[in-house]
């Protein structure tokens, strides 16, 4: 992991609003249904540069609370469907790195995260403010948590 300075970007997609105990439950999971919903009814140019991040803002308190989640991209080619926009605020982020099969690396990272930051020694706290995943390709993730 290492800290990188973000310059803030508009992202375009479709949101969800949910608790992570909420996704931890098949039975009231949304962001796996929104992401699909957003995959299906998006067309995104990765050759041009463009591409998917599932932003998480709004937060109610902490990774206890409710937050809302974004399945967008930077640069969308075209869709029929409405999107919503939410401004990635510019900051210092840690990134976390991961490749393998997704959605399983996704699960095995922000494990990792909470992990990381329920240690009372860290380095740097959690803003709760913005945070994202950047899907750079079909096998490889960096999912930027903004710190204080």
């Amino acid at each position: 992991m290492k800290i990188v300075a973000v310059k803030e970007k508009v992202i375009s997609g479709m949101s969800v609003r949910t608790t992570n105990e909420r996704e931890m439950n098949v039975k009231t999971a949304k962001i796996g249904a929104i992401v699909q919903r957003f995959d299906n009814a998006v067309s995104v140019d990765y050759k041009r540069g463009a591409r998917v991040h599932n932003v998480y803002f709004n937060y109610e308190s902490d990774a206890s609370g409710e937050y809302t989640m974004m399945a967008g991209a930077d640069s969308v080619e075209s869709t029929k469907e409405r999107l919503e926009t939410v401004t990635i605020q510019a900051g210092n982020y840690m990134v976390f790195s991961a490749e393998g099969e997704v959605p399983e690396i996704v699960y095995t990272t922000w494990s990792k995260i909470w992990d990381y930051f329920s240690n009372e020694d860290v380095s740097h706290q959690r803003a709760y403010t913005t945070d994202f995943e950047c899907y750079k390709s079909e096998t490889e993730i960096e999912i930027h948590i903004a710190v204080e």
